[in-house]
């Protein structure tokens, strides 16, 4: 069973940057690809960013693409999302995620961090 813990939310001003982390409790971390979604009140949750284990291809939504950046050690079953530029509209819960299909969805996701608040201010 696959458990994910992350940390690093917060409360940033616009313009600033916060580094996520997910911490993967299984030894078979690295058979996942390995994702951010996020979930604005009143909005559907979406994939923000994604990472294959093999070749560390990445993914990355129109809405932060260039600003966000996803990586992953698999030596210690760590998921990293550094955010850079970040602005209001990126206010949201986050969560880790672990999936089994490339590009992933919501639907490909086996198992979920419990989230955590990132809040940008203007």
């Amino acid at each position: 069973q696959v458990q994910l813990v992350e940390s690093g939310g917060g409360l940033v001003q616009a313009g600033g940057s916060l580094r996520l982390s997910c911490a993967c409790s299984a030894r078979t971390c690295d058979r996942y690809v390995m994702g951010w979604l996020r979930q604005a009140p009143g909005k559907e949750r979406e994939f923000v960013a994604a990472i294959m284990s093999s070749d560390s291809m990445t993914y990355y939504s129109d809405s932060v693409k260039s600003r966000f950046t996803i990586s992953r050690d698999n030596a210690k079953n760590t998921v990293f999302l550094q955010m850079n530029s970040l602005k209001p509209e990126d206010t949201a819960v986050y969560y880790c995620a672990a999936a089994i299909r490339w590009v992933p969805t919501s639907n490909d996701v086996v198992s979920w961090g419990q989230g955590t608040q990132v809040t940008v201010s203007s």
